[in-house]
Parts: C-alpha cells; sequence; structure tokens
C-alpha cells in the first residue's frame, strides 16, 4: 500500500474509533498502532496529525495522543459567490474578456494517482532515489548554524550563488556569483523570467513540443506561445529565424539538454547559431537546464550550459536542485548579466521576498557533503536502468509505438502512437488498466503533428514495476485498437 493511502486509512479508522474515548483521554500510543494496524510510524505520525488539524485529538510530545474537548458546531451559512464570475472575467473594458489560468498540463505530472496505479506520469524521482538521509542530515545541521534563521540577503546567500556560478559557468568564470539569483524552483524562475522579459500580449517562442508548465506560465501572463519545431538534434535555427521574423518576438523560451518531452539534446553545430539569431533579433533566450544532474550512465560527456558560451547576456539561465533531490527542496539558481538582472531581481523580491534561509543554507550542506556525488552517481545508474528495462519492454509488448530516441538523460519516453490513435481514450484506458501515463497533446502550443505518450520512469519504485506498467499498458492498448478509437 502506498503510504499516501495509508496515512488517510488509518486517519479514517481512528477517526471512526474516536467515540470510544472521553474528551481528554488518551488514545493508544503509536507504538500499539504500528503493531495493530501494521503500518509504519512515520503513517501513525502524520494520521495523528491529520486528526489533530482537524481539532479531534491533541497531541502531547512525550505523553500521547488525546481526543480533543467536543465544541458545539454550528453550520457555515451559505453565501453566495455567483458575483464573482463577472469579477474575474472583465478586464476593465467594456466587454468582459475571459481569463484563466489554466493547470491542467500541470497538474498531470504533479497528481497522484490511486493506490495501486503505476506512476508513468510523474516528474520527480521515486523515494527510493531521493537522498533522504542526506537531505535530513543537511537540514539539522543547516538549523545549527549561525544566523541560520535570520533573513538571507535578498539575492541568495553568496556562498550558495557561487557553487551555481561554478556549477554553471565552469571554474574559468564564465558566470560569476553577481550574476546569479537564488529561487524558489525552476516554476518560480521561469515565471520571474517571462514576466521580466515580455509585457502581456507579447508573443514568446517556445519549442514543439515543450513543458507545458511552461506554456501556462506564459499564458497566465497573458503572453502569446509561438511553437517553434524540435527535431533530435533540438530547435531548428532556420524556423527560430522564421519566427522572430514573422512575430517580432523578444523571448524563446528552451531546454537545450534532454529536451522536455523529446529528450532532444541541442547539437553542437546549433548552439551557436540559436545565439546568433537571437542576437540579431535583440531577443533573449531563457535556457531551461532543468535535468543536467539527471545524466544516464552510458551518456557522453555533457555541453556546457548556453549561458558559458554567452558573454553578451543573450541567456538567462535557469538550473534547479529540486529534480536530482525532492520535489520539496526547492531551490534554483537564475543567472543573468547586464541590465536585465536588475528587473529580474526586482521581480523576484516583490513576489516571494526570499528563498528562506534555513533551505539555502541545507542546500550548501548537501552539495558540499561526500553524500551529493555518491547520490548524483547512483542516481546515473539507476536511470539508465530503468531507461533501459522500460525500452525493453516497450520492444517486446508494445512494438507498434515508435520510439526514434532514446535519450541518455532526463526521466522519461516520448512514443509516437500509431496514426490516429486517440490519446484521451487511450489514458483512460491506462488509468483503468492500472498505469496512469501523460498525453502528449498539453505539451504542444498548436496543433500536434501526431499523438504522443509521455511515459516517466523515475516516478515508479523499480525496474519490475516499469515490466508491469508496460504489460498494464499493452492491455490498455489492445482495448483501444479493438474498438477503433481514432483522434
Amino acid at each position: 500500500m502506498q503510504e499516501r493511502s495509508s496515512v488517510g486509512e488509518l486517519a479514517e479508522q481512528l477517526r471512526r474509533e474516536l467515540d470510544r474515548y472521553s474528551p481528554g483521554g488518551k488514545l493508544p500510543s503509536s507504538r500499539v498502532l504500528v503493531e495493530r494496524f501494521r503500518v509504519s510510524p512515520v503513517t501513525v505520525s502524520r494520521a495523528l496529525a491529520q486528526l489533530a488539524a482537524e481539532g479531534l485529538v491533541v497531541t502531547r510530545p512525550g505523553a500521547g495522543a488525546f481526543r480533543a474537548a467536543t465544541r458545539p458546531s454550528a453550520a457555515a451559512p451559505a453565501g453566495d459567490t455567483s458575483w464573482q464570475e463577472l469579477t474575474l472575467s472583465a478586464d476593465g473594458t467594456a466587454e468582459p474578456v475571459p481569463r484563466s489560468v489554466d493547470a491542467a498540463g500541470v497538474l498531470v505530472s504533479l497528481a497522484a494517482p490511486p493506490p495501486g496505479v503505476i506512476e508513468f506520469n510523474g516528474g520527480y524521482l521515486h523515494p527510493s532515489l531521493q537522498p533522504e538521509r542526506a537531505m535530513a542530515a543537511a537540514l539539522s545541521r543547516a538549523g545549527r548554524r549561525p544566523g541560520a534563521w535570520g533573513r538571507p540577503p535578498m539575492e541568495g546567500l553568496p556562498e550558495l550563488r557561487e557553487w551555481f556560478a561554478r556549477s554553471i559557468g565552469g571554474p574559468g568564470g564564465a558566470v560569476t556569483a553577481a550574476e546569479v539569483l537564488i529561487t524558489s524552483g525552476g516554476q518560480s524562475a521561469l515565471t520571474t523570467a517571462l514576466r521580466a522579459l515580455a509585457p502581456p500580449g507579447a508573443p514568446v517562442l517556445v519549442e514543439s513540443p515543450t513543458y507545458p508548465g511552461m506554456l501556462a506560465i506564459a499564458r497566465a501572463a497573458g503572453l502569446r506561445p509561438v511553437p517553434v519545431p524540435v527535431d533530435a538534434d533540438g530547435v531548428r535555427p532556420a524556423l527560430l529565424a522564421d519566427a522572430f521574423r514573422a512575430t517580432g518576438a523578444r523571448v524563446f523560451v528552451c531546454q537545450p539538454l534532454f529536451q522536455n518531452p523529446t529528450g532532444a539534446v541541442l547539437a553542437p553545430e546549433r548552439r551557436g547559431e540559436v545565439l546568433r539569431i537571437a542576437r540579431a533579433a535583440g531577443a533573449f533566450v531563457v535556457e531551461d537546464d532543468f535535468v543536467r544532474r539527471l545524466v544516464h550512465a552510458d551518456a557522453p560527456p555533457l555541453p556546457r550550459p548556453l549561458a558559458a558560451e554567452d558573454p553578451d547576456g543573450v541567456v538567462v539561465h535557469v538550473c534547479s536542485l529540486t529534480k536530482a533531490t525532492s520535489p520539496s527542496f526547492r531551490v534554483c539558481a537564475l543567472a543573468a548579466r547586464g541590465p536585465v538582472l536588475e528587473r529580474l531581481r526586482a521581480i523576484q523580491v516583490v513576489d516571494t521576498f526570499f528563498v528562506p534561509r534555513p533551505l539555502q543554507e541545507a542546500a550548501l550542506e548537501l552539495v558540499g557533503s561526500p553524500a551529493w556525488p555518491r547520490h548524483l552517481r547512483a542516481v546515473s545508474a539507476e536511470l539508465k536502468a530503468r531507461r533501459d528495462a522500460m525500452t525493453a519492454a516497450l520492444a517486446l509488448h508494445l512494438p507498434e509505438l515508435a520510439l526514434p530516441h532514446i535519450p541518455s538523460g532526463g526521466y522519461h519516453l516520448w512514443p509516437r502512437l500509431p496514426e490516429g490513435t486517440d490519446e484521451s481514450a487511450l489514458t483512460a484506458a491506462a488509468l483503468r488498466a492500472g498505469v496512469a501515463v501523460t498525453p502528449g497533446r498539453p505539451y504542444f502550443s498548436a496543433e500536434p503533428p501526431a499523438s504522443h505518450l509521455r511515459l516517466s520512469f523515475a516516478a515508479v519504485a523499480g525496474t519490475g514495476e516499469i515490466t508491469e506498467g508496460v504489460r498494464r499498458l499493452r492491455t490498455a492498448c489492445d482495448e483501444v485498437f479493438r474498438d477503433g478509437r481514432t483522434a
């Protein structure tokens, strides 16, 4: 049973049994609950915390958990929120203009599937791959640092900015600490960058396909995403130049390394060309270097970030520790040079003030510990094994799914479905068969050229679960193909 479901089930069981105890009465000890319900101490602790948050129990450190004193509850009066519909849709002009923020593409990879469903739609490392002990030790040490709970510098801790500057620009000083801002995760950094670089209503060039979360950011900021096709070698420079000329855009957002979702790496001969084209257009390149630390064990030497080869301030670089650690370890760097840096800093301060200092201190402790390179090596080997397991399982059980590119980094594959396959029908059938997959449609800002799935191999428990998940996907494909459901 997955922990998130067992916590809810235990909390519900304890909730039903509370009437056995008088107000102030003591509940069984954690050890008794662990033995009785055959769950972990962590599950017991979280279930009790849930009941405490609901006001049903009171926990006293060292003494246990007690039923809370009962209080008469009055039903809240029903309100009328219908007025909000007009307010949220109006833009201040005479005619209401619909405005909305569509988070569907982001929620696909964030939503937890039902218990027993294999998670091929996840966007983060499975807990077994996360450096939980190292993060816990780093956080503990960080909390004891002098001044750890004080206000940090607005731009971030100098030592952490220096570490990120070296990791982006290399030891030669191509990027300096003064050109780095610490932000709360890559999503926050991308939001800051797009707000700084483009006014509402402006076009922004994006790779096609691309990360749905970035499309959601752009649209929420009132920007118009304009697709530029990607092939096995990354974005196509000739089409990028055409898009700049046709739209007058001043921003291009890209993932040159292990692009999401295709896994493509921008070819060496295209790297300088992309920078030259953007510079000629007077435009910025937002480089989302999101999985550099999730390279596979068999990968060739990685190219440097575009930011390390850009003396003119064309590139605004984003890189995060989150993908290589935990979804809750939201520490990211936003690097830029020139006048744009002050605008980025101003927006960051207005939006979030700063990243909590204990988290920044913990990041410093983590990346400076011997556990950090060990963790990266272990993840590198495990991701290769999982990628190979999924590739082999797809070839055996689903040979009709085309897989033209097998990446040497990242955490997912991007198979193309047979011509005319209905992605929505297949996604629903897969969930019924017990495997959650991500449809390809949200990755396109315009009409997609074909149907795809994105299959993650990082969020599952291991290679055995990957093989079983592909078997379940075979069942779903048989159902959809048999019924002849086409787009």
